[in-house]
């Protein structure tokens, strides 16, 4: 690895997608692996930390990534099976989710020269590895990786509120960017406005905390600043991926801005406001396209910006 390499923690697994229509899809997903696909199409090399099998639906998922440019890490592939949720449409588009998971952290590894790290959603918080995935964080930033974190919580295979939240925190307070979903904090921190948390969470350590609001845009804070965001209005057909599409952009976007890699702590904490804006607001786009259309698809670079 290169001190510019790009390390996505998390969950891999197929999606079992019922429609409305009453079709099902077996697709390849995952919140982390979704952020992965996202950096992939828009021009990065990420590799991607998992716990899959060696079985069918483990490679499918291997192949999937492979052709947006990601790699899988060789240690990922030591699950018994490969793990699997499956999600319910609804009318509006939103999904509920039921999970088979399997999730564990390759003892034997150990990068050199990460610059950055993204960790997210069911493979942050799950034991036995939410532990192992910490230390593995700690160290990483001490040799001068920024970090980045998405709670994207789920409740039908995390613990209660109350629980999960200290989970979420610990990893906030060590995360130089966090991302999270007004859907989140009102399960996680229940009665408790979205700018009070973010303002909260960017005290205990962050650099940004960003809010997303689904189609009515996103807020962010950032040191004292907060900004706001406007959504890009579309037709939506569904909103499987639209988080980790923004999750994936807005890494691409600091990255672009200089702002996020090894020893990249500073030139966070004093991007431009202008800059910044512009960054979220190209997250927002992309997520646009991504509830577009079906599935987790998020946009190519050209589909993004043009060129």
């Amino acid at each position: 690895m290169t001190d510019n390499q790009l390390l996505i923690i998390g969950e891999a697994l197929i999606d079992v997608v019922h429609r409305l229509d009453g079709t099902v899809d077996r697709v390849p997903g995952g919140s982390p692996a979704n952020v992965a696909i996202t950096l992939g199409r828009l021009g990065n090399e990420p590799e991607l930390l998992t716990w899959i099998g060696t079985d069918e639906a483990g490679q499918r998922i291997v192949e999937w990534l492979r052709a947006s440019g990601v790699k899988v890490v060789p240690q990922s592939q030591g699950a018994d099976h490969t793990s699997s949720a499956t999600a319910v449409l609804g009318a509006d588009g939103g999904a509920k989710y039921i999970f088979d998971i399997e999730w564990n952290f390759p003892a034997d590894y150990s990068p050199q020269g990460v610059g950055h790290v993204h960790l997210g959603s069911i493979g942050a918080v799950l034991e036995p590895a939410a532990d192992a995935i910490y230390e593995f964080l700690l160290k990483a930033r001490a040799a001068g990786a920024t970090i980045s974190y998405d709670p994207n919580a789920r409740p039908a295979i995390m613990e209660v509120p109350e629980v999960t939240a200290a989970k979420f925190e610990r990893l906030v307070a060590i995360s130089d960017v966090v991302k999270v979903s007004d859907e989140d904090l009102e399960w996680s921190s229940p009665g408790e406005d979205y700018l009070s948390v973010a303002k909260r969470w960017a005290a205990s350590g962050p650099s940004l905390v960003v809010v997303t609001r689904g189609g009515s845009g996103a807020l962010a804070v950032h040191g004292q600043n907060i900004h706001e965001i406007d959504g890009v209005k579309v037709e939506v057909v569904d909103t499987v991926g639209a988080g980790d599409t923004f999750m994936g952009a807005l890494i691409d976007g600091l990255l672009g801005a200089g702002a996020l890699g090894a020893g990249k702590h500073g030139e966070l904490v004093n991007l431009d406001r202008d800059a910044l804006e512009a960054v979220l607001s190209r997250c927002a786009k992309a997520a646009a396209v991504t509830v577009s259309r079906p599935g987790a698809d998020p946009p190519t670079k050209a589909e993004l910006d043009g060129k």
